[in-house]
């Protein structure tokens, strides 16, 4: 059999299951940290609990990396915990739109770049929610950003136990049940104050693009020229509720 026969041949068994996003639908991908409770607490690390500003900065560094430079269009990243979500421009249509090609990409992209910036290995995995109008990818990132917060507060909740002395299995079913109310003053009768806890802990880290002005000059005059970059810009402060909903629908209503 020749080559091409058998290269024809071979692939069909590599597509016959391939998936393609339908034109129209947005695309949200969400990139999750593959085993990072272990990862976390490898005392090899020595990563802060329950936020490490080491793992922070290798969280946004390949955040960055995957809006800026994977040949993707991407609109918005956004980053908490051990995850990434990325908001596609809607005619987004790299490979054909074949799911199979950005959970791969993706996850490879992720993979990599955390691994170099941490210096050891580290794996993600990938997948992609397809939202049918703006509404629904302004509920998923509110999902998201409300998921934040719940972290945070069960994070530094869970800490403050193991200080205190608990094991893990102790502190955990100490907080079954309990309210977030009493979350909260768990934390404040220990000198926490949650409100005071820093807002990219609470609300998660964005990615978005600003225009940014440059100023020039022009070879041929001399005369200043003031041009427009477009910049991926880190935000380590973003709003909160309904602000934040605004924040995600413009940028969804503005490509």
């Amino acid at each position: 059999m020749k080559f091409e026969q058998l290269d024809r041949r071979m692939r069909v068994y590599e597509t016959a299951h391939d998936h393609c996003v339908l034109p129209g639908i947005h695309m949200v991908a969400r990139i999750d940290g593959r085993s990072f409770s272990q990862l976390t607490r490898s005392p090899e690390l020595a990563f802060d609990a329950p936020y490490d500003l080491r793992f922070r900065d290798c969280m946004v560094a390949t955040l960055e990396h995957l809006v800026t430079k994977t040949g993707f269009s991407v609109l918005f990243g956004y980053t908490q915990s051990d995850e990434m979500s990325l908001l596609f421009r809607r005619d987004e249509s790299l490979f054909g739109r074949k799911l199979r090609k950005f959970l791969s990409v993706l996850a490879g992209e992720a993979s990599a770049k955390f691994s170099v910036a941490l210096g050891t290995v580290a794996a993600f995995d990938a997948r992609i929610s397809q939202l049918p109008d703006t509404e629904a990818v302004v509920d998923y990132f509110r999902w998201r950003h409300e998921d934040a917060h719940r972290n945070a507060l069960n994070g530094h909740s869970y800490w403050l136990l193991r200080r205190q002395g608990l094991d893990d299995h102790a502190a955990t079913e100490k907080l079954k049940g309990v309210s977030v109310a009493d979350r909260n003053e768990l934390l404040f009768r220990a000198g926490i104050n949650f409100n005071d806890v820093p807002a990219w802990q609470k609300r998660g880290i964005g990615v978005l693009w600003e225009n940014e002005e440059h100023i020039g000059t022009d070879p041929r005059t001399g005369a200043a020229i003031t041009s427009s970059r477009r910049r991926a810009a880190v935000k380590l402060d973003l709003p909160m509720k309904t602000e934040f909903d605004d924040l995600v629908r413009g940028i969804v209503e503005r490509q």
